[in-house]
Order: structure tokens, then C-alpha cells, then sequence
């Protein structure tokens, strides 16, 4: 961060109620890479701050740092680049306080907007007409006793529950999972693979042989930009 945008966040920070504003870490333009609305041109608001260390996670640069900014320039922001979509992601977002307020504020500007969470906090006071999407800790993810299990009563139909894979031990975790708690009669469940862990192609014919109702998935940015981004 420039000492200009160091000046800049300290002014919003003294300027701007807590309730409306965030700290940010990057805005950016690009595809969307997992989820239902994959390959869609979409805006990613990245919050800073995560109270989780996941071994797989790749946006460890959001822990920390950030710029403080408005609802009202982060709209601004936005807008520029003339997408239906916008995607609030992190870090954790939810680890914010004001996280919800902006996303209302997204869903009242006209926006689809979907939110990127890890499912240890509490979902509750987010917006209905926000996608969520929520990332369900595996054991190999180091975070599984993290899991906020409440969470599931404030899911609705059109949200999803998203699972990395690490290894064949996640995939029976999260099969089960998906079985003793029929979250696929509730829920759109994704699986993943962790990328760089789990093959891709095993994963697939694990879900096929187990007949599984899930969207399998792979990242789409990694597939074409490799690990040069974490989106």
C-alpha cells in the first residue's frame, strides 16, 4: 500500500461509520471460477482478515494489510466495469462486521451477488437474495472442528455447500457428510478438488462409481491462469 492509499484508508476510517465501510484487499475483474455461475464474468470484492489457516488455502495474502473503504467507492468501483455479477469473497468476509451491509448494498444497487464464505461464522444476517456459498472444512483442511453445523438451518435451496478434496480420507468424510445429513435433497453440493493434492480425474470417477448427486467442479481460473492468482 502507497503512503497515498495508507492516507486514504486512515480517512475513510475516521470519516466513514463502521457500519459502512470495509477493509479491502482487492477489487478485480474476472471469470468466475467455481459455483453454479462459473465461466460468468464477474467483479470479486476480496475482504481482508480470515480467523482460519487451511493447509490448501491459496489468498493467504488477505490475512493482512487491506485499505479501508466506503459502500459508496466500492460501489463507484463497481460499476466501472459494467458486470451483472459480483462475487464478495476473502479471506473470510463474514469476519467483518459490516460484510452484511454491503452485500445488501450490492443486492439494492441491481447486482447478483454472491458470497464466498468458510462456514465458520455465523450466516444469519445475510442478505436472502445473496447466493451463499459455503465452504465446508475437510479433516486434511486442518479447520474441520471449525465447521458451524447451525449454519445449515439458514441455507436455502438456491445456496450450496462446497467441499475440498484432499485426499480419498476427505472424500469419505465428505460423503458421508452428504448422506447422514441429505444435504443434496436440500442443498446444490459441489466437490473439489484441492488443487495440486487431489487428481482431478480420480476425484470424477470416485463420484461417478458412488452414483453421487453433486456438481463436480474444478477451478477454472487455476485451469487458465495456473497458480499466478489466488481467483
Amino acid at each position: 500500500m502507497t503512503i497515498d492509499s495508507r492516507t486514504a484508508s486512515a480517512r475513510v476510517r475516521a470519516e466513514v461509520p463502521a457500519s459502512e465501510r470495509v477493509r479491502i484487499t482487492e477489487i478485480f475483474h474476472s471469470l468466475q471460477g467455481e459455483s453454479r455461475t462459473v465461466g460468468i464474468p464477474t467483479v470479486f470484492v476480496r475482504l481482508t482478515g480470515c480467523p482460519l489457516r487451511c493447509t490448501y488455502c491459496d489468498t493467504a495474502y488477505a490475512f493482512y494489510g487491506g485499505q479501508w473503504r466506503s459502500f459508496q467507492d466500492i460501489l463507484a468501483d463497481i460499476a466501472q466495469y459494467g458486470a451483472r455479477h459480483v462475487c464478495v469473497t476473502g479471506g473470510e468476509p463474514l469476519a467483518q462486521r459490516s460484510c452484511p451491509g454491503l452485500l445488501t448494498a450490492l443486492c439494492d444497487a441491481g447486482y447478483e451477488v454472491s458470497l464466498e464464505t468458510g462456514g465458520a461464522m455465523d450466516v444469519s444476517p445475510v442478505d436472502p437474495r445473496v447466493v451463499k456459498v459455503v465452504d465446508l472444512k475437510t479433516p486434511a483442511s486442518g479447520e474441520e472442528n471449525r465447521n458451524r453445523w447451525e449454519n445449515l438451518e439458514h441455507l436455502a435451496a438456491r445456496d450450496q455447500l462446497k467441499f475440498v478434496i484432499c485426499n480419498r480420507a476427505d472424500y469419505e468424510w465428505a460423503k458421508g457428510k452428504l448422506q447422514g445429513l441429505t444435504l443434496a435433497d436440500k442443498y446444490e453440493v459441489l466437490f473439489s478438488p484441492s488443487y495440486g493434492q487431489q487428481d482431478a480425474r480420480e476425484l470424477a470417477e470416485w463420484i461417478l462409481e458412488d452414483r453421487l448427486p453433486v456438481r463436480f467442479q474444478v477451478q477454472l481460473h487455476k485451469v487458465l491462469w495456473g497458480e499466478e492468482q489466488g481467483r
